[in-house]
């Protein structure tokens, strides 16, 4: 068991995290990967231009046509990366690979229900919909509590 302390800081201070432990384990390396990727970026382009884009911000990440593309709230970026590289960035994060074509991100799930075939659907926030593929749907359930 440990304990959490947090101290407010004033405005003009640095933000900082430290950890105090008696050894480094693998809850403790878990944990500093999961607060490294937290504040995380991906790179896309749009219109010529390119723009960081927050993990947080990413609704899903889509492969077409040997072509991936970032899709958040109200903007479409394009990306060279392939998906399994995209899989790679996003290990600990709320993306997660739901198909063979595609990651999401469970944060942007609004609801889920069962489909056909063993495949869940999935309502996302924007109101879009995703079909996670049945081989899939364990690691959705395991995310989401279910």
């Amino acid at each position: 068991m440990f304990k959490i302390v947090i101290d407010q800081i004033g405005p003009n201070e640095d933000e900082e995290i430290v950890i105090k432990c008696h050894e480094m384990n693998d809850e403790i390396l878990a944990l500093i990967a999961k607060l490294k990727k937290s504040d995380s970026v991906l790179l896309g382009v749009k219109e010529g231009q390119t723009y960081r884009i927050p993990l947080k911000d990413v609704y899903y990440i889509e492969s077409v046509d040997n072509k991936t593309f970032i899709c958040a709230q109200k903007s479409v970026f394009e990306s060279k990366q392939k998906l399994y590289e995209f899989e790679e960035l996003t290990v600990g994060t709320k993306l997660f690979r739901c198909s063979k074509s595609m990651i999401l991100n469970i944060g942007k799930i609004r609801s889920v229900a069962a489909s056909v075939n063993g495949r869940f659907e999935a309502k996302l926030i924007n109101g879009e919909t995703v079909i996670i593929s049945r081989q899939y749907v364990p690691d959705l359930k395991k995310r989401l509590g279910m």
